[in-house]
């Protein structure tokens, strides 16, 4: 069960959430090929991602910003990039292209010191663009809670899209990410449920004062949550499944 797409249109080209994937599909292609080679995979993480233990020491503080533009391997990569796409084009739209940017980079880091506060002693490196792209997900939250977003939901043959309001499933998202990071072994990989949190709640908070312009409480009564706008259509798509008439 994951989100496909939303169906809330931007006003306007968000060419700084189309430069971002660009920039980290880039980067990711630059250095595949290090992938299939675990030593060199280590050396180049171990210069350019996160080290939460190095930062400790107080080091490393590059890893901040660089380690948002790694990525694991292509699955990490295409789902990162597939929420951006979700959520990041509203979000520019409001915020404006450069305040968009340093939004998204500023959230990147709070991500990145979420994990450092909550592992100071981990040696893992942590790369991924999820935490700054977490941070787009709770700003979209506070601006649009009731906008709907299309969920696809894949059951062995059967498959369907179903819309709900972004509010249940960016709550679920972030319950996920709050009660796997309480669960999660500390002393091992894996995903970086705190980095994912700490960004989801600066991005929220960040996003404040643009709720706030638009008239916080009573902006919310006017569009009763929904976005300001009308809302996009798609046609509906449903699973085919062969069905048996009974004698």
């Amino acid at each position: 069960m994951f989100p496909i797409r939303d169906h809330n249109p931007s006003g306007r080209t968000p060419y700084v959430t189309y430069a971002l994937m660009v920039a980290n599909i880039v980067i990711f292609l630059s250095y595949v090929t290090l992938l299939s080679d675990n030593r060199a995979t280590f050396d180049f993480y171990n210069a350019w991602a996160l080290v939460p233990a190095r930062l400790s020491d107080g080091g490393g503080y590059g890893g901040l910003v660089t380690s948002m533009f790694l990525h694991g391997g292509w699955l990490h990569l295409a789902g990162n990039m597939l929420f951006l796409w979700i959520f990041g084009d509203n979000i520019e739209d409001d915020m404006g292209h450069l305040r968009y940017l340093l939004f998204y980079l500023a959230c990147g880091v709070a991500a990145g010191l979420g994990q450092v506060v909550a592992e100071p002693n981990s040696v893992v490196p942590m790369v991924g663009a999820s935490g700054a792209i977490a941070g787009v997900m709770g700003g979209y939250l506070l601006l649009y809670p009731r906008a709907k977003v299309d969920i696809l939901i894949i059951f062995i043959v059967f498959f369907r899209i179903f819309p709900i309001p972004a509010w249940i499933m960016l709550a679920v998202w972030f319950a996920m990410q709050f009660f796997g990071g309480i669960a999660a072994d500390t002393g091992t990989g894996g995903v970086a449920y705190w980095a994912h949190a700490g960004g989801f709640v600066a991005g929220l908070v960040l996003t404040v004062p643009f709720w706030l312009r638009r008239g916080g409480v009573d902006f919310w009564s006017r569009t009763d949550g929904h976005p300001p706008h009308p809302a996009a259509t798609y046609p509906a798509i449903e699973s085919r499944i062969p069905k048996v008439r009974r004698k």
